[in-house]
């Protein structure tokens, strides 16, 4: 006697040993012998053989059509056996019988199991529904071979292409294009990047970091669309005095937004005031419109080489920026000194329309405006040369006092580096007004400059700008309105600079508290503060009752979160991209070799270019040593350089300290695909949190 049994959804027939009266213990024909619930025996037979009966019935049972097996099946609730006689002809032996247990068990959307051998007929629209499901199924997986087999033989279906970056970098892994890059990596064996590559998925390596930057932080797109009135520039409707000034701005010719112009009076006097002049889109932009929430949404301008996304639309950055020639409305501190000791006597915050005499330039008097000339060592050959001459000396005090509280000098010993696209301006007429050029290609010939931190115009701008915050944020204080403020507990390694709606010391800046607001077009922490001391400048002592945030309000909160995530990742960018540039300076200006100075653990960077690598070779020698690199391969879209170590040029006795904020470690990879096949990294510049509070706005 043999018996055909359900084991968990498997069928299994063997000899029927011995029979108790709940169970049955079978010897299969591995020898093996299971026991077995009496429910779960399906069938019992004497011929044939186990194994012939279950070849037999599965090659019956895939000979079943299903569509005539739901016709002849009984209505209600029926078994096995009873499917059998009305589908077969007679005799419906034991084979005939598992073969229609198999079918009806592996049939689910034609028959429902009811019970152990128990079943009953879907109903037609189900069966319907259910079969176009399975139709479509197999139509995605022939979809998904054809695209993998596609991919692996070098060109690329446009559906992948389509969904290039949600593929690498935020996939549905239930999607049908993830599914075909998935198995033509497996079938040609080679990483994503670079089966994508040579199939043409990625056009260039600059589109590939632009476009990937785009679909993860402006995914609807980062253009302003149209002008609409609800994003045109709202006039400012308060009648504001002019300013008795002549004020001067102090950029590169590249910049646009010009957030804050100087003003020097009273040389000669004995008293001096200085004014910092901050352009007051806060004075026409209300918290809560269309224009805030489209700041709001950005939270920041984006920088890069040869292009920028603004977080203001061009027109609203026209109307309120310091531009040469107009009555600018500015939010204005003014601070007065003693001539002779630069001591300071007291401040004041007015709201006044302030003349602006001049847009001067970094790139077009860095090399006049020196420290001999400043001194009255050299000639001085240049607009506002008492006055900048002042604002200098003022400047290395103001140094000097933030050192002493910090504890140690700051040291700048690294350059800034400027990026310049040949033939792509970034504003082409120099109009501070003027449109920005078209996008770049990635294809434009670049030019790197330098220019050294802590020059004559970068002190003069860096100090007023901390003056200005370090003051504002006092007052905010002192009145109990709540403003975003940036602190540092001490300069110990590892000690972050935090941001919070409460005064707190910055010690890497040397100052009792620090609260941006002098970069109101740029950065929307600057424009939500600019409306808290717009409010003190209008109300006084009772400007906690009228500023648009109040104590503890949750809004505030959310600015700080977003504008950390936000801000964040538009640095890792800029970061990222300026390394694609500088890897493509040393591509197009054929540079075997590059000198460089000895991090840690394998890291160099280059002397003369922007420029983090690993270097093998060097992780044992001492930091600051001198070392010459050979290049021997560049890599733009992981935005490696890979380099051999062609000599040791000198071994300092003591190595150098660098003061710049800048933490010598590998800076985290700019390219990690969640796809889960590849885990490609690549080095690109650290942030400099500090080097950032002290860069001129």
């Amino acid at each position: 006697m043999y018996a055909l049994f359900d084991d968990a959804g498997k069928f299994h027939a063997g000899r029927v040993m011995s029979e108790a009266e709940a169970s049955v213990q079978v010897e299969l024909d591995s020898g093996k012998r299971v026991k077995v619930k009496s429910a779960n025996v399906m069938l019992r037979f004497d011929k044939p053989a186990p194994a012939e009966l279950m070849a037999q019935a599965q090659a019956l049972a895939e000979g079943i059509d299903l569509d005539l097996a739901w016709e002849f099946a009984p209505h209600g609730d029926f078994g096995f056996a009873e499917l059998a006689r009305e589908y077969f002809e007679a005799p419906f032996g034991p084979e005939k019988q598992a073969a229609a247990l198999l079918c009806l068990f592996d049939a689910p959307h034609y028959f429902r199991r009811l019970g152990k051998g128990v079943f009953r007929k879907a109903p037609e629209e189900i069966v319907k529904a259910a079969l176009l499901g399975i139709a479509r199924k197999k139509q995605v997986a022939e979809q998904i071979e054809a695209w993998a087999e596609e991919l692996a033989r070098g060109r690329c279906p446009a559906p992948v292409r389509e969904q290039l970056y949600r593929i690498l970098f935020r996939p549905d892994k239930n999607a049908p294009e993830y599914k075909a890059v998935v198995e033509a990596t497996k079938r040609a064996q080679r990483a994503p990047l670079d089966l994508l590559t040579a199939a043409g998925a990625i056009e260039s390596p600059y589109q590939f970091h632009w476009q990937r930057f785009l679909f993860e932080q402006f995914p609807k797109g980062y253009k302003f669309g149209p002008a609409a009135p609800a994003l045109a520039a709202p006039p400012i409707l308060e009648a504001l005095p002019t300013a008795a000034v002549q004020a001067f701005s102090i950029d590169d010719s590249a910049t646009t937004e010009i957030d804050d112009a100087l003003s020097v009076q009273g040389l000669g006097t004995g008293t001096v005031v200085l004014g910092i002049h901050i352009a007051a889109p806060g004075l026409a932009i209300a918290p809560d419109s269309a224009l805030d929430k489209v700041a709001r949404e950005r939270l920041s301008t984006v920088y890069m080489p040869g292009w920028k996304i603004t977080m203001l639309p061009d027109e609203v950055v026209s109307a309120y920026t310091l531009a040469e020639g107009r009555d600018c409305p500015a939010v204005s501190l003014y601070v007065t000194l003693d001539e002779a000791s630069l001591e300071l006597r007291g401040s004041e915050t007015r709201l006044e329309r302030v003349p602006i005499a001049a847009n001067l330039r970094h790139d077009q008097l860095d090399g006049v405006v020196t420290e001999a000339a400043l001194t009255g060592a050299a000639p001085a050959d240049f607009p506002f040369a008492s006055e900048l001459a002042f604002a200098w000396r003022l400047a290395r005090e103001l140094k000097l006092r933030r050192e002493a509280v910090r504890g140690k000098p700051e040291t700048f010993n690294r350059p800034d580096y400027n990026f310049r696209l040949e033939g792509h301006p970034v504003a082409p007429t120099g109009d501070p007004a003027a449109k920005l050029a078209g996008e770049p290609t990635g294809v434009e010939r670049v030019q790197i400059s330098t220019r050294q931190r802590g020059a004559p115009l970068d002190l003069i701008v860096a100090e007023a700008m901390i003056l200005a915050n370090s003051t504002w944020g006092g007052w905010l204080a002192e009145l109990g309105v709540p403003g975003i403020y940036r602190s540092q507990a001490s300069l110990a390694p590892g000690i972050k600079v935090r941001m919070g709606t409460k005064p707190a010391p910055h010690a890497g800046m040397g100052v009792p508290q620090y609260a941006w607001s002098t970069s109101p077009l740029r950065r929307y922490v600057d424009l939500a503060n600019q409306w808290q001391i717009i409010a003190c400048a209008r109300h006084g002592r009772t400007a906690a009752l009228a500023a648009p945030f109040r104590p503890k309000d949750a809004a505030l909160f959310s600015v700080i979160s977003g504008f950390d995530a936000a801000y964040s990742a538009y640095n890792a960018f800029q970061q990222g991209i300026e390394r694609f540039w500088a890897l493509r300076y040393v591509e197009q200006n054929a540079l075997v070799e590059l000198d460089a100075a000895v991090m840690k653990d394998g890291l160099v960077r280059a002397e003369a270019l922007p420029l983090v690598f690993r270097l093998p070779g060097t992780e044992s020698l001492p930091r600051g040593s001198r070392v010459r690199a050979r290049v021997t391969g560049i890599d733009l879209l992981t935005l490696d350089l890979h380099a051999t170590l062609a000599a040791r040029l000198d071994v300092p006795a003591v190595a150098v300290e660098d003061d710049s904020g800048e933490e010598d470690t590998e800076p985290a990879g700019v390219l990690e695909l969640a796809i889960e096949l590849d885990d490609a990294a690549a080095p690109a510049p650290p942030s400099a949190d500090a080097a950032e509070d002290t860069a001129a706005a």
